[in-house]
């Protein structure tokens, strides 16, 4: 059975937050994608890619690798903030480079994913609501779906707050086994009962023992993943393989993303580094995959 998997180079330490770690450069993370035999891969933060759509869409076809769309923090609560000339703008290179997903994140509008989140009045839950639902068509109407990305440190982070957007919207979600398991939500279970709210995945394997010390104040959540929250997929403490298998039985199609938010402290030698750890994920996913078709 064959399974759609891409690349994030989040996975490689490359992130959009100012001070995180040693950043890899874009010729090394997308060869090394490649040799792993991953074909598609997430733009990446602002900067990783050229910045001319045309320019980002042809550096990756040098690359031999596809783009898929990426995660994209952005301010939804704020009255004063319209964001859809910013996602107009990013659609852009999505056009260019024939991406499909534009993945969600509910910004608090302070850099970085902040221990300490606002809690949003009811008012200010509606304009969420309503500035998903614009996002959603303008995506929509380029050939783009959006998804909105539960993510710690973020304004739709917790179980509550995930229930609150599948009641009050009808837009797709990226199910991200990590950060939803660190804010209180089974992702098995998730992967079970909104299969259909599903449109996009980033698979991560999380270390318990670590996540619970984020839940509880005593990391941030940059320092958990220099301390191992996350392992190759198949290696923690969430069942991925079920994941992978009721996403698969539900007849998902979209992408089974390799996201697993990674910090580099400086250039790895060739051949070692977050490259192993993809590399190992690759495989398990392959797994389970053909585990499922016998």
């Amino acid at each position: 059975m064959h399974v759609k998997i891409a690349g994030a180079p989040i996975s490689w330490g490359v992130s959009e937050v100012p001070g995180w770690g040693f950043q890899m450069s874009p010729d090394r993370v997308l060869a090394e994608m490649n040799s792993l035999g991953l074909t598609a891969t997430e733009f990446g933060p602002e900067g990783f890619l050229p910045t001319d759509p045309n320019q980002k869409a042809a550096f990756l076809a040098g690359h031999k690798i596809r783009a898929i769309g990426g995660f994209y923090p952005i301010l939804l609560h704020d009255p004063t903030n319209d964001p859809i000339p910013a996602v107009t703008a990013e659609l852009d290179s999505y056009e260019a480079a024939g991406a499909e997903v534009l993945v969600l994140a509910a910004s608090t509008g302070i850099d970085g994913y902040n221990d300490a989140r606002p809690a949003l009045t009811e008012a200010q839950w509606k304009i969420m609501f309503e500035n998903l639902f614009k996002v959603a068509e303008i995506a929509k109407q380029r050939g783009v779906k959006a998804v909105v990305h539960p993510h710690v440190g973020t304004l739709i982070e917790t179980r509550a707050d995930i229930e609150q957007v599948l009641a009050g919207t009808t837009i797709g979600f990226c199910l991200d086994t990590g950060h939803m398991l660190i804010g209180g939500t089974d992702p098995v279970q998730f992967s079970k009962d909104h299969s259909d709210r599903i449109q996009h995945s980033h698979l991560k394997d999380v270390n318990l023992q670590v996540a619970e010390k984020v839940r509880s104040g005593q990391l941030s959540y940059y320092e958990a993943v220099k301390q191992g929250l996350y392992t190759p997929l198949g290696q923690g403490d969430v069942d991925v393989r079920s994941i992978i298998k009721n996403l698969i039985a539900a007849n998902y199609q979209g992408w089974f993303t390799l996201e697993q938010d990674n910090v580099v402290d400086s250039d790895p030698a060739a051949g070692s580094g977050p490259v192993s750890d993809a590399s190992q994920s690759v495989q398990f996913i392959n797994k389970v995959a053909s585990e499922f078709a016998a």
